[in-house]
């Protein structure tokens, strides 16, 4: 595919913005393998093909196991997640969806599982994802981090 906007040429202050926030969010205390599955599920639910491929890459090098990966999609029926990777992944597809809301009860179970400075890590890791996939999305510009 050919890229539709080129927006690391055209806004480099705003790339370079955005590359800073995503460094800082991943300055986290949260195991790396939750914050892969996250990204993953979160890409996986824009349909961002290139964050998909790019973090289960990322996911497989953390550890992280080809099964749980491959249920990653269906993870509510899938018996290999903890209680706390459940947590995250619902909150995550929560704010992803925004437009359903972000319903207290998955915040409250995320707050069960999650100190509060993770619960705040988690959801900027969340925010990030999001922000790269529909840039990515949008623009087919493989390359803008």
């Amino acid at each position: 595919m050919t890229i539709r906007l080129p927006v690391a040429e055209l806004t480099p202050d705003t790339l370079r913005a955005m590359s800073a926030l995503e460094q800082a969010a991943r300055a986290t205390t949260l195991d790396l393998g939750l914050v892969e599955l996250v990204k993953v599920r979160a890409s996986q639910v824009n349909g961002c093909a290139y964050c998909v491929d790019l973090h289960l890459g990322k996911a497989r090098e953390a550890g992280e196991r080809q099964q749980r990966l491959d249920l990653l999609a269906v993870w509510r029926e899938a018996p290999v997640f903890t209680d706390r990777e459940r947590a995250a992944l619902a909150l995550a597809e929560a704010v992803t969806r925004l437009s359903d809301g972000v319903p207290e009860g998955v915040v409250e179970e995320a707050r069960r599982h999650f100190e509060e400075r993770e619960l705040a890590e988690l959801l900027w890791v969340v925010a990030t994802i999001n922000t790269w996939n529909r840039v990515v999305a949008t623009t087919h510009a493989w390359e803008v981090s």
